[in-house]
């Protein structure tokens, strides 16, 4: 990868090149207080990983600072399928901020993911966080939708009052005809990048139905669907490990069938000893009303995904 754009500003030459084991100090020092007590940041807890793997399909950028003394901004983006990008952990420097840097990490990002095939590129910003949002339309990136976390609270002993299967081909026709997906731009959890976003495929569905992750409310006709896409373990704020499951979107009727859908996901989180799961759903007064009609847990604030398209050459 040869180093590109290049600026000088405030006496310092910065550089945007990929990332390497020496910068990993300095991205966990200027990371460590993000966004102070309102939320943790992830980046020193996975820089280093990242740097680690890198590879053809993933890209960890840094803005050096004259040479290598000293690293003023932070991206990585991957490709998650043929044509579609994910930006994430865009971080500047608190103190090389006022240099216009962020337009270099996403210029070098969006030249990546075209060049590795990508039509658009996606990135996920929270709704509180205005000065990333302003970023981002600043950069290139449009608005693509916004979306909460639905968030049942795993039960062995939860029995859903409707019939429900995992029949792919069912779920992918209600699928396609829903206004979840409408909402969605037909966007779910990616089922390979954890926090990011790509276009659900049938595929998808199929692979959760093989390893017994597709539920299926079929009850009169196709009433709904949810599906697994991962699970991880983390240290939660006490310093115990707790093992999350991520669901890639769920899709509903009415409220019955939310209701269970949510309890099919609560049976089978604890049959898997999860402790915390999470579905994405689209941020509508419908979706998250019934999610409160059938008190199901939902996050309080919606997330927002972003979208670059890739063809316009004035990105770059």
């Amino acid at each position: 990868m040869t180093d590109r754009d290049a600026d000088t500003a405030a006496d310092h030459e910065f550089t945007v090149r990929r990332a390497r084991e020496s910068d990993v100090d300095h991205v966990v020092r200027f990371t460590q207080d993000t966004w102070g007590d309102r939320h943790g940041d992830y980046l020193p807890d996975v820089f280093g990983r990242w740097v680690e793997t890198d590879d053809d399909e993933q890209y960890t950028m840094v803005i050096d600072v004259d040479d290598g003394d000293d690293v003023a901004g932070v991206m990585q983006c991957v490709l998650l399928s043929e044509t579609e990008a994910w930006a994430q952990g865009m971080r500047v420097n608190p103190a090389y901020r006022g240099n216009d840097l962020s337009p270099l990490l996403s210029r070098e990002g969006f030249r990546w993911a075209r060049e590795q095939g990508a039509v658009v590129s996606r990135n996920m910003v929270f709704s509180w966080n205005v000065a990333g949002l302003g970023q981002s339309r600043t950069v290139g990136f449009d608005p693509a939708t916004e979306f909460r976390w639905l968030q049942p609270d795993p039960d062995g002993d939860a029995d859903p009052d409707l019939v429900v299967t995992d029949d792919a081909d069912a779920a992918w026709a209600y699928w396609t005809r829903s206004d979840a997906r409408d909402h969605l731009a037909g966007l779910a959890i990616d089922g390979g990048e954890s926090w990011a976003c790509s276009e659900l495929t049938r595929a998808d569905l199929q692979r959760a139905a093989d390893r017994d992750g597709l539920f299926v409310v079929v009850d009169g006709g196709t009433r709904g669907f949810t599906s697994l896409a991962y699970t991880y373990d983390r240290e939660n704020e006490d310093g115990v490990e707790e093992t999350w499951g991520v669901y890639h979107v769920a899709a509903w009727a009415d409220t019955e069938a939310l209701r269970a859908l949510s309890e099919a996901v609560a049976r089978d989180a604890a049959a898997r000893g999860i402790d915390n799961t999470r579905i994405l759903i689209p941020e509508t007064a419908h979706h998250v009303s019934d999610a409160a009609a059938v008190r199901t847990p939902v996050s309080d604030q919606p997330d927002f995904v972003m979208a670059a398209d890739l063809t316009d050459d004035s990105l770059f």
